[in-house]
């Protein structure tokens, strides 16, 4: 059913797990393609019922009779990071400031969660593409 539908655009949003509202940035990027936002809201807050506290990016597709399909993913690599090292925000300069530390077996935990978006299904190729991220970040990678 849904080939046959023609899409009107392709929205890419990152919202609070569970706390969808009609308020920006929901409001004005779904209102612009006609969209019924309560329905998306009513929709994403169930499915992200019980992932509170994260960031969750979802990609919506927008179908020319106002219908809409939206896949969630994973919430993104620097917020998972800056929680497991206890920081508020990176380094400004990644190299020469180190701003906290986290461990293998953290970054191990974290590459478990973000395996689905990453392009490997390897653990520690995945905790490689997550160190490059940390230290980034600013984070100090220890074992």
């Amino acid at each position: 059913m849904a080939e046959d539908k023609k899409v009107k655009a392709l929205v890419k949003l990152r919202i609070p797990a569970g706390q969808a509202t009609p308020a920006p940035p929901v409001g004005p990027a779904l209102g612009q393609h006609g969209l019924n936002i309560m329905d998306f809201c009513k929709t994403f807050n169930a499915m992200t019922k019980g992932k509170e506290g994260n960031t969750v990016s979802v990609v919506l597709t927008i179908y020319e009779d106002r219908s809409f399909k939206f896949i969630t993913k994973t919430p993104p690599t620097t917020d998972l990071l800056k929680k497991a090292s206890n920081i508020v925000k990176g380094s400004k300069i990644p190299n020469k400031e180190k701003v906290g530390r986290i461990t293998y077996k953290q970054l191990e935990e974290i590459a478990k969660v973000k395996m689905p978006d990453l392009n490997t299904t390897d653990v520690k190729m995945a905790v490689k593409i997550l160190e490059g991220s940390a230290k980034s970040l600013g984070l100090e990678v220890i074992d």
